[in-house]
């Protein structure tokens, strides 16, 4: 998938547009990614970056950084994807200026949007004005209870199951591996330690089953209670893996949540709790 950062990294060409911003790229995207598709001309997806939401003044906590939802269209079988930076003056362009100023300069004939999809000075754009345009449309209905607010609200109360659901695949934490603690060492199970972007939603704090690079994970989310701990981390060890992952991008799965995170009467105890939730790991089935 060519990915262009610029309008001008684009040539003018006939062009299905799947138009949004993608976040989490769940099965409502996905059915929008699909009418575009469905055309058979060439497919761009138009995302923006930041959030718009962002950028207005809001806080938004990210279903996925800009890298993982770029690989998420590419594995959507997207042509291209232009990113379109998001400032407070494309937001106040009137929606006619919008439209010219992306869609018909890189020469989208059919413009493929969620329903409800809104943009333009004070959200005054619509589909139906993207239609009286002159542009193709093709307006896809909501997918029932599909939103990446809803996925959030998911995540926050540790479902990763019903997340999975909406997504159409596990959700995910991502991050770089940095230096932790290293206490996982000495009891016999090495964890990698997430430094997570701080715009990225992190589910509940708890003991979740999942994978990363093709291993099984048990990843553990909190504040390690056992240690007195105050800081939240993001812990993964990744089953029967062996090697090192500092200074690493990681993605993981997370499959079901397994427990609360806690405190125990002893070091022994810990580590009886740890092999247990290994073993249920292993067990673990993978969601959609």
């Amino acid at each position: 998938m060519i990915v262009a950062r610029a309008l001008d990294e684009l040539d003018h060409a006939e062009r299905a547009v799947a138009l949004g911003s993608f976040d989490g790229v769940h099965v409502g995207h996905r059915a929008v990614l699909d009418v575009a598709k469905e055309t058979g001309l060439r497919t761009t997806a138009v995302t923006f970056w930041p959030h718009p939401r962002i950028v207005l003044g809001n806080r938004v906590e990210l279903l996925s950084s800009l890298e993982r939802r770029l690989e998420l269209l590419a594995d959507e079988e997207m042509d291209e994807t232009l990113v379109v930076e998001f400032t407070s003056e494309l937001a106040r362009l009137e929606p006619a200026e919008f439209a010219e100023s992306i869609l018909s300069r890189i020469g989208a004939r059919v413009v493929a949007v969620g329903e409800n999809f809104r943009f333009g000075r004070a959200a005054s754009g619509s589909p139906a004005l993207l239609s009286d345009l002159g542009f193709d449309v093709r307006a896809i209905p909501l997918v029932d209870e599909v939103s990446s607010t809803r996925i959030r609200e998911l995540l926050r109360a540790g479902d990763v199951e019903g997340a999975a659901k909406l997504l159409g695949r596990p959700p995910e934490v991502e991050g770089i591996v940095v230096l932790g603690y290293q206490r996982g060492g000495t009891l016999g199970y090495p964890t990698a330690n997430l430094d997570v972007p701080a715009d990225l939603v992190v589910p509940a704090f708890g003991i979740y089953a999942g994978a990363a690079l093709g291993h099984r994970a048990a990843v553990s989310i909190g504040v390690n209670p056992h240690y007195g701990g105050s800081e939240r981390r993001i812990e993964p060890y990744l089953l029967d893996f062996d090697g090192d992952l500092y200074g690493r991008r990681l993605v993981v799965e997370l499959w079901r949540r397994l427990r609360d995170e806690r405190a125990f009467a002893s070091e022994d105890e810990l580590i009886q709790q740890i092999a247990h939730d290994v073993e249920e790991t292993r067990a673990a089935t993978r969601p959609v």
